[in-house]
């Protein structure tokens, strides 16, 4: 394999993506909606091109970072797309949270084309992403993943392969459910603590050291302590997360009582504004919803 890497999708999770690959001597070419992500790619060190379909036919792996399953489906599939390229990539790796479900069916169709689908989704924030701290969970063949293992390598520090085609997701979505559910938890009781006199900066510290401990409070207590929500993760897409797994649920005939009103916390929030910040901000909806001391 080149060291030669396409990219489509620089958003926050893309960019990082990005400046990892670049770090690691990768040449990156890649594409955005955005004309000003793109220009921040060439002052990064990368090239940016017109289309997903410019890129597919420069490349033989292309790295997918887009915000669902249908901006998937548009890149691969629609007009410009990879598949509209004249000579096609061996392998795309697409690290969106997505549908399992919709990927498997994705990559059965680009099996068709003599194209491999990973489905690499990622665990961490873009923060983490740009520290290799982020962990990588990877579905498909696993022949094919050992392929682009120096992909993987260069972007976390763990990855695992975790089943058949449609298992990355599957993963993604299981995890975030905990994931999400820990920054909720965190927030509430943050704002419990507050609520009863608490030296909250303490509390914090104090929690680290109790059986309460989540990694949750090492990335996102202080950034809801000082209220800085700086987006690393954004509000809006761990709401189309919870919406995709109570969806999967109901699929396969679970019910999921807190994510429930886990997606109506984040509902309230987006209503109040707070989509685009960081998905530590959800200590703002909990914050919204006490009344004042008697």
């Amino acid at each position: 394999m080149t060291s030669k890497i396409g990219l489509v999708g620089l958003g926050l999770v893309g960019t990082a993506i990005a400046e990892s690959l670049l770090a690691q001597q990768f040449d990156v070419v890649g594409f955005d909606i955005s004309p000003q992500r793109c220009h921040q790619l060439e002052k990064s060190g990368g090239k940016s091109m017109s289309s997903a379909a410019q890129i597919a036919g420069r490349v033989e792996r292309v790295i997918l970072s887009l915000p669902d399953t249908n901006a998937v489906r548009q890149v691969v599939e629609g007009s410009t797309g990879i598949l509209d390229a004249e000579s096609l990539p061996a392998h795309i790796i697409d690290t969106t949270t997505g549908d399992p479900e919709e990927t498997m069916a994705l990559a059965q169709r680009l099996a068709e084309r003599g194209v491999t689908l990973l489905d690499s989704t990622i665990s961490g924030s873009s923060r983490q992403v740009r520290e290799r701290k982020a962990v990588l969970m990877v579905g498909g063949d696993e022949a094919e993943f050992e392929k682009c293992r120096d992909i993987f390598s260069a972007l976390a520090e763990k990855s695992f392969y975790v089943g058949p085609s449609g298992s990355g997701s599957k993963a993604k979505l299981a995890s975030n459910l905990i994931l999400g559910l820990n920054r909720l938890a965190l927030a509430e009781g943050l704002v419990f603590a507050e609520k009863l006199g608490l030296d909250v900066e303490a509390f914090l510290g104090l929690l680290k050291a109790t059986p309460a401990y989540s990694a949750i409070m090492d990335t996102k207590g202080e950034k809801m302590l000082k209220g800085d929500f700086t987006p690393q993760a954004r509000v809006r897409q761990h709401h189309k997360d919870v919406a995709l797994i109570l969806k999967c649920a109901e699929n396969v005939g679970q019910e999921l009582p807190l994510s429930k009103v886990h997606l109506d916390v984040l509902e309230k929030a987006i209503a109040a504004g707070d989509a685009g910040l960081d998905n530590s901000a959800i200590i703002k909806e909990i914050r919204r919803r006490t009344t004042p001391s008697k």
